[in-house]
């Protein structure tokens, strides 16, 4: 407290109550912040993160031949899509737990290495919830069908009301069968295979640049990570990972239980070139090959039991029926460059930022309420001398 304001109490004595309000004030900002500092990344799971692909009208790989080439920039998730939010998309679009379009794999629930449980007895919009220490983990159990219907609900607004049915794609309730063309002007969507490739294997910094063998940004076949006991990954005693060829596979990642296990997003080596995290491990993603209409469609870079590094390299990848799912398989989405803004991120290293601004707007409104402005003390007969 300054000399004038110390003055300023001792001649209006009423106004010493509101220390202890500031006090408290006090206490409960710098205990936030302590909170705040101490709150792992992971612990905001929620919001999508993206990086840019850029480099357009880059030329395609040669070995495996012909995949990677995109002609336009576009954006993709930086980490695989994370059980916190599929368990937001469950509890917007339903709420009452009856699972339309089966977008709920009861193995998420019952399986051990799935993530979010589904209680019927729950508040409606609460019925879905992530199980301990998975929030952070990918999502798993999930079709391409699932995956095309969190396109269309955020294309449409992300809300109880935005309908799974329309937008980026077309589905009118089919959950196995054909998967439909992407929409023309879809906002959000699953990646073609070469917009998929590229972002995961293309070294960047121009058109023609070549092509890395793994995501990790690098030739060299990565080495296994272990994991946490909360299941983060960890590599000789560091945890996270968040640089170097390292990769969960080869059922290293031993954690709650179970001999391999999917880990938290970004936390199990090197991000690849335009910044994208787990394009090599942690699960196998589904791609749209060229975004056309078809009974099959592709994951690609490997997952927690892959068994060796070869299933995480450029030229493996897998057909599937668009209505698998398994323990193995994830997504990440895609957009337009200019799209994602529609969606609010936050990045948990700016946090710090954000509790800087709110904390100091705290003690501003504090200071007002003590030390009153001029046209307000001078009303109530007190002269103010410092600003």
């Amino acid at each position: 407290m300054s000399k004038r304001e110390r003055l300023f109490l001792k001649r209006h004595p009423d106004a010493k109550a509101t220390t202890v309000n500031r006090i408290s004030l006090t206490a409960f900002c710098l205990s936030l912040a302590a909170v705040a500092c101490l709150l792992p990344a992971s612990a905001f799971a929620g919001p999508i993160q993206w990086v840019t692909v850029g480099d357009p009208g880059n030329t395609a790989d040669t070995a495996p031949s012909g995949y990677g080439a995109v002609a336009t920039s576009f954006q993709i998730m930086k980490y695989e899509f994370s059980n916190q939010q599929y368990t937001d998309f469950l509890n917007s679009v339903d709420r009452n737990g009856t699972n339309p379009y089966s977008v709920y794999n009861a193995e998420m629930g019952s399986g051990a290495r799935g993530g979010i449980s589904l209680t019927t007895g729950a508040s409606s919009g609460s019925k879905y919830a992530v199980k301990t220490n998975m929030g952070d983990k990918p999502v798993n159990f999930v079709s391409w069908f699932d995956a095309a219907r969190v396109s269309n609900w955020l294309m449409n607004g992300a809300t109880s009301s935005s309908s799974t049915e329309t937008g980026a794609y077309t589905l009118n309730g089919a959950t196995t069968g054909i998967a439909p063309a992407v929409n023309n002007g879809a906002t959000f969507y699953i990646p073609t295979e070469d917009q998929w490739y590229k972002a995961a294997y293309y070294k960047g910094g121009g058109t023609n640049a070549g092509y890395w063998n793994y995501a990790t940004q690098s030739d060299t076949a990565p080495r296994a990570v272990s994991a946490t006991t909360v299941g983060s990954g960890t590599f000789g005693g560091v945890s996270p990972v968040t640089s170097g060829t390292c990769a969960n596979f080869n059922q290293k990642a031993d954690w709650n239980s179970q001999d391999g296990n999917v880990t938290t997003v970004g936390t199990n080596g090197g991000a690849s070139a335009y910044g994208a995290f787990d394009m090599s491990g942690n699960l196998g993603e589904w791609n749209d090959l060229t975004g056309a209409a078809g009974t099959s469609r592709q994951t690609r870079g490997g997952h927690w039991s892959s068994d060796g590094s070869l299933g995480l390299s450029s030229p493996e990848r897998e057909s599937r029926a668009p209505s698998f799912g398994s323990n193995a398989v994830g997504f990440r989405l895609a957009s337009p460059v200019s799209s994602p803004s529609a969606v609010p991120e936050i990045d948990p290293n700016s946090l710090g930022s954000v509790l800087a601004l709110v904390l100091g707007s705290l003690g501003l409104l504090e200071r007002r309420r003590l030390f009153p402005c001029k046209p307000e003390a001078q009303a109530r007969g007190i002269r103010v001398a410092f600003p």
